[in-house]
């Protein structure tokens, strides 16, 4: 007999993380001392979530291929500094009133800065390539290489520094970029230890999940995960909106930026780690997981959901993959010189693929291999291998 597993946490989204950390939240509810009860190994399961993270962190820095070609650097580069620019500004905001503290009362009781930086400074880049895959776009799946980039806790330390709040000692922050930096060296030395070590980026995610939820009490999850709702809605209506007008910037449509205005999973993982490092955000740690996590279910539903329809959008009016949307509408505008009356026939390239019946597979012109298909194919397009690699623990 065989169970699927896999298959069924892999259905909700963000599932590989989010469902451990709920199993080891409800052990820790309803006893708080099971992991020192048991000891051993049994134990470390549930209070090693940094040694966990340290290792996934190598194995993430891996999969990021220095190599870039200036299409990637361009949009990858473009929504990197505006997603951390956002947080920057919500952080400085925040922290004028709020401090390190959480709000310890009314409607937005357990909302901190830690928790809103943390959740705009980390994309589901699985959610991304996925989409940009399933609509045919190849170079923009391909942009996640330096996007991930802000994968951990250093950019969300770094915006909780340059927000003037607590800072950290640069032992602290050289510590929790380093294990992303030695990944990144083996990767890019050797392709195989790219491939080896990129393996384990998704074995890791439900360890550091149980782990991390292991320190989490469910008595507090009804209010703050209400209040992640509101912080899953505002991450997508406030980086959604100016991470589309930063792809729109340079040469875009503006799809990429909706497909990238998400919360990743591992970002449920930055408050622990950022309390660990200073002791001013424990108060707000635990909270701040939670909403995380609320944050990453509520972006997983919705972005999908408005990418798509921003996408079919795109087709009505021409736009294909490097095309932006007012050179579509001029394209639009302008005569098509054949108005027959549907009797002939005209094999032109053009002409399938303005139909949605072409189909273009190969090797796009940056060199990242993609597949481009009409509105009815559904398929993804083909990403390389590092990027599946880091699809996989987003």
């Amino acid at each position: 007999m065989s169970i699927p597993i896999k298959a069924s946490l892999e259905r909700v989204p963000g599932g590989m993380m989010l469902v451990p950390l709920l199993v080891g939240a409800v052990i820790n509810t309803a006893h708080a001392g099971t992991g020192e009860f048991f000891g051993s190994f049994t134990g470390a399961l549930f209070s090693g979530a940094l040694t966990i993270l340290a290792v996934f962190y190598v194995c993430m820095g891996a999969t990021i291929e220095l190599r870039t070609t200036p299409y990637i650097l361009k949009k990858g580069g473009a929504l990197l500094v505006t997603k951390a620019g956002i947080a920057v500004v919500a952080g400085v905001v925040m922290g004028r009133f709020l401090d390190e503290a959480p709000v310890d009362g009314g409607v937005f009781a357990g909302i901190s800065t830690l928790a809103v930086v943390a959740a705009l400074n980390d994309t589901n880049g699985g959610l991304y390539m996925a989409l940009m895959s399933q609509f045919g776009r190849g170079r923009d799946a391909a942009a996640y290489s330096l996007m991930s980039l802000e994968s951990g806790p250093f950019l969300t330390m770094l915006t909780l520094g340059v927000a003037g709040l607590s800072a950290f000692p640069w032992q602290t922050m050289l510590g929790a970029i380093l294990p992303l930096l030695v990944g990144m060296v083996l990767g890019n030395l050797d392709p195989q230890m790219r491939t080896f070590l990129g393996a384990a980026v998704p074995v890791c995610i439900p360890f550091f999940g149980f782990a991390l939820g292991s320190g989490i009490d469910l008595a507090a999850v009804w209010t703050a995960g209400l209040l992640g709702i509101g912080l899953g809605l505002f991450v997508l209506v406030v980086s959604g909106v100016t991470l589309f007008f930063a792809d729109r910037l340079v040469g875009g449509s503006g799809l990429a930026g909706l497909a990238a205005a998400t919360t990743a999973g591992n970002a449920t993982a930055v408050p622990a780690v950022v309390a660990a490092a200073n002791p001013a955000y424990e108060e707000a740690a635990d909270k701040a997981t939670i909403l995380v996590a609320a944050a990453v279910v509520v972006t997983s539903l919705l972005v999908p959901v408005i990418t798509l329809a921003y996408h079919r959008r795109l087709e009505r009016l021409g736009v294909t993959d490097g095309q932006d949307a007012r050179n579509a509408r001029a394209a639009e505008a302008e005569p098509t010189g054949d108005t027959g009356t549907g009797t002939g026939m005209d094999t032109s390239t053009d002409a399938d693929a303005s139909t949605g019946t072409g189909t273009d597979s190969g090797t796009d012109a940056e060199g990242v291999p993609g597949r481009r298909r009409g509105s009815g194919s559904g398929e993804p397009a083909a990403v390389d291998g590092s990027g599946e690699a880091a699809a996989e623990s987003r």
